[in-house]
């Protein structure tokens, strides 16, 4: 028996963690692992190398990942999902792990049309996969995020300023939130919800009128121009804004000890189904438990907003 494994889309802490449980279950119950080099583009390249214990020595606490990762656009065509399903036929091997988002989902589930026994690994900082709970990455890029906002503050209290901090999630709010929750911010804009320019800054004015003379704001990604959102913002309040975007340093970084766990218990749970004959699985944290389900399931489930965290938030923040 043999099972490859790669790793897709954009990188998170804690996929090489994932990577390391996967090799590493799989030499402890005799079978030959295999990495994809490059994600599905490895796999239509033919890009492929036999792995052992030392291959994932010393990679349980780095970020990124060691098989590295890429954007496959064969992979949303039949010619090159048929490609990929053959490089790893020819090498006699009919079992992948897959861990990334969901897109990465969407060509596993693509490949197991052609014969191969897939499993899906949730690996993104956005936790935007909805079948799960959390995503490896995720509990490092908020606190990463949570890290750089106390940072940020320091330096708006000092200069009594409004900043706007951009985070990661793509059309995802659920980063900003964890991270606005946990930094205190003074307001959240996220994607999913409808906000008022205004409000916010009938609220960051009252706050000045009892004393507070700086804000942190929370931005995500897909909420819009944040640019056009801070010009606004200081033509209503007259204070000085300045635009943060904290960028890629999100991604990166050691995995939280919540990620590496999340990582390991993943990656085991999917040689150890892939063993006993399952497949085309998504691996899931639903309220506390391990669990797997069907992957067409899976990606047709809709995307839950936090929305307990969002107003706790709210009201915190008055």
């Amino acid at each position: 028996m043999k099972i490859a494994v790669l790793t897709s889309g954009g990188d998170s802490p804690g996929m090489n963690a994932a990577v390391r449980a996967v090799v590493r279950e799989c030499i402890y119950n005799g079978i030959d692992p295999y990495g994809v080099k490059f994600g599905y583009q490895g796999l239509i390249d033919n890009n492929l190398y036999k792995m052992n214990v030392y291959s994932v020595a010393d990679i349980i606490q780095r970020g990124g990942t060691m098989i590295k990762t890429s954007r496959c656009q064969e992979m949303y065509e039949e010619a090159g999902v048929k490609k990929a399903a053959e490089t790893l036929l020819a090498n006699k091997i009919e079992n992948l792990v897959v861990i990334g988002g969901d897109g990465s989902y969407k060509g596993a589930l693509s490949l197991s049309k052609y014969g191969i026994n897939v499993m899906a690994i949730p690996g993104t900082i956005d936790n935007d996969v909805a079948c799960t709970d959390y995503t490896i990455g995720f509990d490092t890029a908020v606190n990463t995020a949570v890290e750089a906002i106390s940072k940020i503050r320091d330096t708006s209290l000092s200069h009594n300023r409004v900043s706007v901090v951009e985070v990661m999630g793509r059309n995802c709010g659920n980063l900003a939130i964890s991270a606005g929750l946990a930094g205190g911010a003074e307001a959240i804009v996220v994607p999913e919800r409808e906000y008022s320019v205004e409000a916010i800054c009938e609220k960051m004015l009252k706050g000045k009128d009892r004393g507070k003379l700086h804000s942190i704001i929370v931005y995500a990604e897909g909420a819009g121009d944040i640019n056009e959102f801070a010009k606004r913002v200081e033509e209503l309040t007259s204070l000085t804004v300045n635009v943060t975007d904290l960028g890629y340093i999100q991604r990166g970084g050691s995995p939280t000890a919540f990620d590496r766990i999340l990582a390991a218990r993943m990656g085991s749970m999917a040689v150890n189904l892939l063993i006993k004959g399952e497949k085309n699985k998504a691996i899931c944290l639903r309220g506390g438990e391990y669990v797997a389900m069907d992957l067409e399931e899976a990606l047709s489930m809709e995307g839950v907003f936090d929305e307990e965290n969002y107003n706790v938030a709210m009201r915190l923040s008055i």
